[in-house]
């Protein structure tokens, strides 16, 4: 309950502020303010002193990457495009000109009263070549940057409008050990999670305890792309992760202004300790 109440109070200031700023605008054709999505903390791995409490706080997303339309046709585009990728090509069948043998025909043109027949690689022939057979090749596609940019909207757009992406403050484990790793995660519910990280490389700890783990796993924000997003039920970003994401799928869109998450919070709490 005291997130919903800090997530509507965000709203309702936050809408105050666009309304305030349309008024102040001396254009009237004025581009028009996005609302921010607002998001709750997800509960960490591990707790700090120093990090935020979860229940206390929001995240405001821009609303051009995770409120992006849903396109289900350039999903499908991402998605092909990368299993095209993944294939290797590498199946090759021997031609009749490539198969061990003799070049002598096998017997008269005519005479025989049989079929005409020339030499033993033919296709027709059991140990013969191969007609029309694969040979190797890149199976990859050419996918156009700005689509590609676009599936990660709509990816992230999706699991935002499912409930199933999540912010935590950090992504940092103690220990390696992969059965407290399953343990803290059967007890979050994260289960099928896809940890996302802004940092240059996966944390430590977290990296060698969810190695062995297959009901989760962890990349680096860089790395991710449209078909991950997809395949894994949830997804759980850093607050590097969705600074990295902003900065480069991000467009020029005014949003309206927020105040500060702490004092929005200290003012929701003073609220219910009145009631």
């Amino acid at each position: 309950m005291l997130g919903h109440s800090l997530t509507q109070a965000l709203r309702l200031q936050c809408r105050a502020g666009a309304s305030r700023t349309l008024a102040t605008a001396v254009s009237p054709s004025a581009t028009p303010i996005a609302q921010p999505v607002l998001l709750e903390l997800t509960q960490p791995l591990k707790t700090f002193k120093t990090e935020p409490r979860a229940s206390e706080h929001v995240v405001a997303l821009d609303p051009s990457v995770f409120n992006h339309p849903i396109r289900r046709d350039i999903l499908h585009l991402c998605a092909v495009h990368h299993l095209d990728g993944l294939r290797q090509g590498t199946a090759s069948t021997k031609t009749r000109g490539e198969v061990r043998g003799s070049g002598a025909k096998i017997r008269p043109q005519k005479g025989s009263g049989r079929a005409r027949l020339g030499d033993g690689q033919s296709p027709m022939l059991y140990g013969g070549g191969v007609a029309f057979g694969p040979k190797p090749r890149d199976f990859s596609t050419k996918l156009p940057r700005k689509v590609i940019q676009m599936g990660m909207r709509v990816a992230l757009s999706a699991k935002v409008k499912e409930r199933k992406l999540g912010v935590m403050s950090r992504l940092d484990w103690p220990n390696a050990k992969t059965k407290y790793l399953k343990a803290k995660l059967e007890e979050l519910g994260l289960r099928k999670t896809l940890f996302v990280t802004g940092e240059d490389n996966v944390p430590l700890g977290l990296s060698r305890a969810i190695n062995m783990l297959k009901l989760a796993d962890a990349t680096t924000v860089d790395k991710v792309n449209v078909y991950e997003l997809m395949q894994w039920d949830r997804i759980i970003l850093d607050i590097k992760a969705v600074e990295y994401l902003e900065r480069t799928l991000g467009k020029n869109v005014p949003i309206a202004p927020l105040p500060l998450v702490t004092e929005v919070a200290e003012s929701t709490l003073v609220a219910h300790s009145a009631l």
